[in-house]
């Protein structure tokens, strides 16, 4: 069965509640491009009753006619362009949120196979793209085909037959013109990717300008753009020149029409069959039709280019999460908070991540994950968080499968630290908070306790300054303290620690780590370790190593048994000697 096309989900879910103005509009549009036609309509008795037959004092009232008709035509064109401007941004920009927020459900897995340089294309060039296209189509053609039949009907009351003869080129367009659609697609297709992937290398330049630097990769990154901009010039100079086509197209059809009419008629006209007003007003319209008749073909390009544009962005909004949450959730915050892993398996793609973890958390205690990069410690982190599934195995809070949870309540069971801290370009204080109305007692608290207060204070507007883009304006220890801060003001039962004080000096770390282990009383502490030394008063070490658990103990017993976690912390007190 044939799919809609997509233009009908735009004006399903987008334009048709805004029908009363668009309607308005194409009124108006019709003035517009009806006033062409009455111009070419008034030439007749204008050049026959005014110049020829001498009545000087019609002129006033014609000249006042014409004036009166241009003066209607530019208000409705004013009236109608600001209309569709109010009816086209407003939809843009529910379409952009509706897509926003249906990509923000999506699951990591289709973040990791898409560039965020691809997703930015899709939301905003994609969306803005529609914006123009559609609003192009529907003011030329509520304009222009009014213009064009009103000329139209002014040659048939002239002379039928000439204006026939005048669209005998007409059936030559046929044919060409479904080829260079069809050709406008596809281009239009290829240019909206190259376009995101152009603009995925500006994403890498932006975010990675310190590695450009520190390594000299200026030139490098440089070519890598130059490249990615040549691609699109050519892309966007084979679609405009496949949209240039059909109009292009309509001028060979005009000229053969012309040309037809002029042998046709043009003995007539030197026998005198036809008056000059009659020849001016026919070849006036035909004059003043031809711009009308250019920019209609012309829609054929710019509709195949919106179709690409709604084809991919329905082919985002019909992506599936595949991470959902049940009809009929649990509790949000079960009695016990245990944290169990069963049997777990998960691989990306035919590599394995975990294999067959099998592990309990407890209430009240802590957890420590410690082993080389690449053990697979962050993606138990990712699978109790349901940032993923795993292939296999089961994950209980409280003896209750995440799969029973709202995802939104399951994740608001945790608060994360993570040595890459992701601040917004907002103030300190919004950054703490998220957007929570949050009592200034409990948000001093937070602060002081992760000593946030320490260089706030020294700051120009304190805790209203801004971060800067991704924290920009911070150090690095001074990203990590804000971001423990949230954690201590969210207040969660289960704490997420990966390596949270890897970035603060040693006098900030031994406060913080105090801070933390209070807020860890009675909550259940899962915490990612690469030093050894952070981890020594866990209740039990998890060492793993090609996602699986290879030895657990505490401290003291895991370096009476050996093994690798006896191997990693010889090697720390070597470096660290």
């Amino acid at each position: 069965m044939a799919q809609p096309h997509p233009f009908r989900r735009l004006w399903r879910e987008y334009l048709r509640r805004s029908w009363p103005w668009i309607a308005v509009a194409a009124l108006l549009m019709s003035i517009e491009g009806g006033a062409v036609g009455a111009l070419a309509w008034m030439l007749e008795p204008m050049f026959d009753t005014v110049f020829v037959e001498g009545r000087t004092d019609l002129i006033a009232w014609v000249g006042g006619a014409i004036f009166a008709l241009f003066l209607v035509r530019g208000l409705a064109g004013v009236a109608q362009r600001v209309i569709m401007a109010r009816v086209s941004f407003r939809a843009s920009s529910r379409l952009q949120q509706d897509l926003l927020a249906h990509v923000l459900r999506l699951d990591s897995a289709f973040f990791a196979a898409r560039s965020p340089g691809l997703l930015i294309e899709r939301v905003q060039g994609d969306v803005q793209a529609i914006q123009t296209q559609w609003t192009t189509i529907i003011t030329n053609f509520g304009r222009d085909a009014v213009g064009l039949i009103s000329l139209f009907a002014v040659a048939l009351s002239v002379d039928p037959v000439w204006t026939a003869v005048a669209v005998v080129g007409a059936p030559l367009l046929i044919l060409p013109s479904l080829v260079v659609q069809r050709y406008i697609k596809r281009k239009a297709h290829k240019l909206r990717d190259i376009a995101g992937r152009r603009t995925t290398r500006l994403d890498e330049i932006f975010h990675g300008i310190a590695p450009i630097k520190l390594n000299a990769m200026e030139a490098y990154q440089q070519a890598r753009f130059r490249t990615a901009t040549e691609d699109m010039v050519r892309a966007t100079i084979r679609t405009t020149a496949g949209q240039a086509t059909v109009p292009a197209l309509v001028d060979i059809a005009v000229g053969i029409g012309f040309f037809a009419v002029l042998l046709y008629g043009g003995p007539q006209i030197v026998a005198g069959e036809k008056t000059i007003g009659e020849f001016m007003s026919f070849f006036t319209a035909m004059a003043l039709a031809f711009q009308p008749l250019r920019r209609l073909a012309g829609l054929a390009g710019t509709w195949q280019t919106l179709t690409a544009s709604l084809e991919r962005i329905y082919a985002l909004r019909d992506t599936a999460p595949t991470i959902l949450s049940p009809a009929t959730p649990v509790a949000a915050r079960p009695d016990r908070l245990d944290v169990c892993f069963e049997g777990v398996e998960l691989a990306y793609g035919d590599a394995p991540v975990l294999r067959g973890l099998d592990f309990e958390a407890r209430q009240g205690t802590v957890t420590a994950l410690v082993g080389l990069s690449g053990a697979g410690k962050t993606t138990v982190f990712n699978v109790l968080t349901r940032l993923v599934d795993p292939d296999a195995g089961q994950v209980t809070i409280g003896g209750q499968p995440l799969r029973n949870f709202d995802l939104t309540a399951l994740r608001g069971l945790f608060s994360t630290v993570s040595q890459e801290t992701l601040l917004f370009d907002e103030t300190l204080r919004e950054n703490v908070t998220l957007g929570r109305e949050v009592p200034e007692d409990r948000l001093r608290a937070a602060l002081e306790a992760a000593h946030v207060t320490d260089f706030a204070a020294g700051l120009p507007q304190g805790l209203d300054s801004p971060a800067g883009p991704r924290g920009g304006n911070l150090s690095g220890g001074q990203r990590q303290r804000v971001a423990i801060a949230r954690a201590l003001l969210r207040d969660a039962p289960i704490l997420l620690l990966d390596e949270a004080t890897s970035a603060l000096d040693t006098k900030s770390e031994k406060l913080v780590q105090d801070a933390l282990a209070r807020l860890s009383a009675d909550r259940t502490t899962l915490v990612i370790a690469h030093r050894l030394s952070t981890v020594r008063d866990a209740d039990q070490i998890l060492v793993m190593e090609q996602g699986r658990i290879v030895q657990r103990g505490t401290h003291g017993e895991l370096l009476a048994e050996g093994g690798l976690y006896a191997q990693l912390a010889a090697t720390q007190i070597e470096q660290a000697a």
